[in-house]
């Protein structure tokens, strides 16, 4: 079995315990994930990641030094950074808040991911691990806040895209929610239809559109903006 691919993280919280506490569980549950750096502050965030060009950026949304939101502040002052190999320091976000304005604003800053401190241990290091490959990151109730809030821009692209005209209407409410981030059981309850219903529409998705897993899917309806 192959091991899990390193991933170099740096770690932006204003809380220093918080800090340790994600630090020593991330230690304990994915010894891949390598914190290079801890900041608490906007500009040292912004100064640790220019630095270190990190594969992943752990980031509250709201830090001393911004406007509120600084979190925001932090990704638009390293935009365009990439890593040693050249691809894009990726962000993802972790708060206390699920408020839709705080999902869609860092969102919009450019963040790859969100997810709520009340994440496990293994849940985030699984984000941070699919963030890093590309993969968009949410929970089943903040995606759905992005999904609103970009919902008329996917619906101009949806009119010109040859792939997503291929599925079915049925076959496009499955693959949102499944890119979104729901669970089989979850996916099945929201249509009010069965599990195998479910598992054969996601099959029929994804040799449709030619891909192999539920994170490409993600990462395919990402790049449309229908996330």
């Amino acid at each position: 079995m192959t091991s899990p691919r390193p991933v170099r993280l740096v770690l932006v919280d204003d809380h220093r315990i918080f800090r340790a506490g994600v630090r020593a569980e991330l230690a304990e549950v994915a010894p891949q994930l390598d914190v290079v750096a801890e900041a608490g502050t906007v500009d040292a965030a912004v100064e640790q990641i220019r630095q270190e060009r990190p594969e992943v950026v752990l980031l509250d949304v709201h830090l001393p030094g911004g406007n509120g939101r600084g979190g925001g502040d932090v990704i638009r002052g390293c935009a365009g950074l990439t890593t040693e190999s050249g691809a894009p320091v990726r962000f993802l976000a972790l708060s206390v808040s699920d408020a839709a304005d705080d999902v869609i604003a860092v969102i919009r800053a450019g963040a790859r991911g969100y997810v709520t401190k009340t994440i496990s241990g293994r849940d985030l290091a699984s984000a941070i691990s699919r963030v890093a490959d590309g993969d968009a990151v949410f929970s089943p109730r903040l995606a759905g806040f992005v999904l609103d809030a970009f919902g008329a821009a996917a619906g101009e692209i949806a009119e010109v895209d040859e792939e997503l005209d291929r599925l079915s209407a049925r076959e496009r409410e499955v693959m949102r929610l499944i890119a979104r981030g729901y669970q089989y059981k979850e996916v099945a309850k929201e249509l009010f239809i069965s599990v195998k219903t479910v598992e054969t529409h996601v099959s029929s998705v994804l040799r449709k559109l030619q891909l192999s897993s539920r994170h490409e899917l993600t990462a395919w309806a990402m790049d449309r903006r229908l996330l």
